[in-house]
């Protein structure tokens, strides 16, 4: 009786885990480059004083993200930049480390620094800053020129370059802040990506998040019925385990 509750326990705990994941992704459906987040579940033996090779619970085996690119939709938004390929824009995270985005509708602040959602866009020197209330827009290659307000086209200048990177097979980690970093270097902490002169994006669009609404629906009733399953199950293996109580009882 007892590799019934183990089982049906520990996948219980997993399908709840999985849920709140199913629901992150359609809580984003509309979120702009977002990526949707995977989760796996595998059987594993039970450890400690009590293992035996009947006990078997359920881990949760995360392989990270969807990296599948998301639809790209038209603007006409001169600071909204859609990545191309395995592009990525570099911004500085809020713990000033170098994290890395497929979010591209760009702000200016009051200070004339470029971000994304709050987030300081990097360039080659640093963080990107622009003179204020100039006419401003993007290259293909992440140059980033500005007219001076109240100057004509003649007037245009480079105020910058956007940092683009390109993974590659290293690949990127999601962090808890929904920023994806490059791995752990030898000492621990997330290392920089080197800039890629190679990769391109289109200016005046978006790319929309990769999590399909209807999928994401399905996901979650499916999710939900198998966490009812499990419960279940649980009821049940207590319910026969009292009527046995009540027969050894008897005898």
């Amino acid at each position: 009786m007892d590799r019934i509750l183990y089982t049906a326990m520990s996948g219980a705990r997993q399908s709840m885990e999985q849920q709140s994941v199913v629901s992150h992704n359609l809580s984003n459906v509309d979120t702009v480059g977002f990526r949707a987040q995977l989760h796996a579940m595998r059987a594993v033996p039970v450890q400690g004083d009590g293992a035996l090779p009947t006990r078997v619970s359920v881990a949760a085996s995360t392989p990270g993200a969807d990296f599948a690119p998301g639809p790209m939709n038209r603007t006409g938004r001169a600071l909204d930049v859609a990545m191309e390929g395995d592009a990525w824009l570099a911004v500085q995270a809020a713990d000033g480390t170098e994290a890395y985005t497929r979010r591209g509708d760009l702000q200016v602040d009051s200070d004339g620094l470029v971000t994304s959602v709050g987030r300081p866009v990097i360039g080659e020197g640093g963080p990107i800053q622009v003179p204020l209330g100039a006419q401003l827009s993007v290259g293909s290659d992440g140059t980033l020129s500005a007219i001076a307000q109240g100057q004509g086209p003649d007037a245009l200048v480079a105020v910058g370059r956007l940092k683009l990177v390109t993974p590659g097979e290293a690949g990127v980690v999601r962090g808890n802040d929904g920023l994806f970093r490059a791995p752990p270097g030898g000492e621990g902490a997330p290392a920089a990506l080197p800039a890629d002169d190679e990769a391109r994006l289109v200016s005046g669009a978006l790319e929309g998040s990769n999590v399909g609404a209807v999928d994401a629906m399905v996901s979650m009733i499916d999710v939900a019925r198998r966490y009812e399953m499990q419960t279940k199950v649980i009821s049940t293996a207590d319910e026969n385990a009292q009527r046995a109580n009540s027969l050894l009882s008897l005898s």
